[in-house]
């Protein structure tokens, strides 16, 4: 009965005993997808606390009926789909595995907001918390309250990333508007997550993939570390997001740049990240994750099913030996070869690379994602609701994600406290533009352009940098050093002048010890401009 995992009779009873109602509310069981995995070791990394890979989603109704509507229409699509139904059991398991329902309630909540609340929305994120028990399905929890003042209804909905990605999201509320319109009969038959992990698993075991990767990164043998940030186990609760929307003539620029080149606007914008990535990471040959889409090669009905098909792998350029137009060729045959691994667990290509474990191989990613659905600036994504948040963080110090929604061309930035979003951003912004100028100018001559060559800084940044940050002159008295040093013995004489080996000499003392020295050489013949060696280990003595 369960011909994609393999268990035994004492595992199959720890198992049912998860589930809610038994053996006989168990629909199937299998194992988890590569990204699965992923978020589940976040998940117990977390231990309780917040979870980077819990998506909060804030709508506001124009009413109680409204919301109660979508709360119906929501079971319905849970009902409709396995993976909406599913948990995760893995304790006392040789392997996790996922438990689809055949019945599972949605838990509803209502709570009631401070009558003078200021941010009724941080307060009901505050309520509910960014936890979610990945055991018992779904793994989806609806929070509800009264707008105060209002006659107004606020929902929370959180959603773990472990049964969801963005596409599911937009697909499942594409489902509830088609339940609320009536026309739950016209929507196709719900297909199983099953399908892709039994595809996924199949591919795991040709070996093809592990190959890939060490001829790709066998010999990369540090981590590509923006800003020195080496910690992929954060739980994205510190990060500050920052948006920046491209002109109209960059984006323009964008597209027809890729028609010249025959390749596609993600390609470029990839290649800008890398050039941006170099920049501040220190390194010519740098590594970052992609997100893949992860429907593409899935199956011809992928596009329907909810899930979490997308994966994080590795890209991989070496900035200080390609021109702009190779490195355009060589970075579109890496995406495309990905497409044919998207599948592959992330440990898989760490594992084959040269860096040893537990360093990572790359702390940042890009994700170039088509977004016509659910994003920030389509807030009515129902009638009668509006969207007012919506929060996607990874346990990565350093992600980035660019919004194509077939018109304009939008960066969100995710960055840790001690780096800067925005700048971050506006490098991407300038890196692109300056990107576009020099395949430009490489089409036209024939003459490539080294991709290092790629300036990422802005006139205002470069000001900021060259000028801003060194204007550190100040008005200082005009004395000898020898003046300056008697003038602080005057001053503070008992005050330390100096640490060295435990040992603490004062102002005074030091300034004796000094002229002591000062007496001999001269009586030696030393005076102005005589050279005198010293032969001393570092110390006092020799201060």
């Amino acid at each position: 009965m369960l011909p994609l995992v393999d268990l035994t009779a004492e595992e199959v009873e720890r198992i049912v005993a998860a589930v809610e109602g038994g053996a006989a509310n168990v629909a199937d069981v299998y194992p988890l997808a590569p990204l699965q995995e992923g978020m589940l070791f976040h998940h117990l990394m977390a231990d309780g606390g917040d979870d980077a890979y819990v998506t909060p989603t804030v709508l506001r109704f124009d009413s109680r009926d409204r919301l109660e509507a979508f709360t119906a229409a929501l079971q319905r699509v849970v009902d409709r789909h396995d993976i909406m139904r599913t948990g995760l059991v893995w304790e006392g398991l040789r392997e996790p595995v996922q438990v689809v329902r055949r019945r599972a309630e949605l838990p509803v909540q209502e709570v009631t907001l401070a009558p003078d609340s200021g941010d009724p929305v941080a307060d009901l994120l505050a309520v509910a918390g960014l936890s979610v028990d990945l055991v018992h399905a779904p793994l989806a929890r609806l929070h509800m309250a009264q707008e105060p003042g209002t006659g107004r209804w606020l929902a929370l909905l959180r959603l773990h990333h472990v049964i969801e990605d963005h596409t599911a999201l937009e697909l499942l509320l594409a489902e509830v508007e088609s339940v609320l319109a009536g026309r739950e009969q016209e929507l196709p038959e719900p297909l199983p997550f099953r399908d892709f992990v039994a595809r996924a698993r199949a591919e795991a075991e040709l070996g093809d993939s592990e190959r890939y990767f060490a001829e790709l990164l066998g010999d990369v043998t540090e981590p590509t570390a923006p800003y020195g940030l080496v910690d992929v186990r954060g739980d994205g609760m510190d990060a500050a997001e920052a948006q920046l929307a491209f002109s109209p003539e960059l984006t323009r620029r964008v597209r027809e740049v890729s028609r010249r080149l025959g390749t596609s606007p993600a390609t470029l914008l990839h290649l800008a990240w890398s050039r941006v990535l170099a920049a501040v990471s220190g390194r010519d040959d740098v590594v970052f994750g992609t997100v893949l889409f992860g429907r593409m090669n899935a199956g011809t009905e992928a596009h329907r099913v909810l899930g979490p098909f997308i994966n994080t792998l590795p890209l991989r350029v070496r900035t200080d030996e390609l021109g702009v137009l190779e490195a355009v060729s060589a970075l579109r045959g890496q995406l495309a070869a990905l497409i044919s691994h998207e599948r592959t667990p992330l440990s898989t290509a760490q594992q084959v690379s040269g860096v040893p474990g537990p360093t990572p191989l790359f702390t940042s990613i890009l994700n170039y994602r088509p977004n016509s659905g659910l994003n920030r600036e389509n807030t009515a994504v129902l009638d009668g609701a509006e969207l007012l948040y919506f929060r996607e963080r990874t346990n990565y110090p350093l992600s980035v994600v660019v919004d194509d929604d077939g018109e304009t061309l939008g960066l969100a930035v995710d960055a840790v406290a001690q780096v800067d979003s925005h700048a971050v951003a506006t490098l991407l912004c300038t890196t692109t533009d300056r990107l576009t100028a020099a395949l430009v100018s490489a089409l036209d001559s024939g003459a490539d352009i080294p991709l290092n060559t790629i300036d990422v800084l802005g006139v205002e940044e470069r000001l900021r940098v060259v000028s801003g940050w060194n204007d550190t002159a100040v008005e200082v008295a005009s004395a000898t050093l020898p003046e300056l040093f008697a003038g602080q013995v005057g001053r503070a004489p008992e005050a330390v002048a100096l640490v060295a080996d435990g040992v603490e000499v004062s102002y005074r003392e030091l300034d004796s010890r000094a002229n002591r020295l000062a007496r001999l050489l001269v009586s030696r013949g030393v005076g102005p401009e005589s050279l005198v060696g010293v032969c001393l280990e570092r110390g006092a003595d020799l201060v």
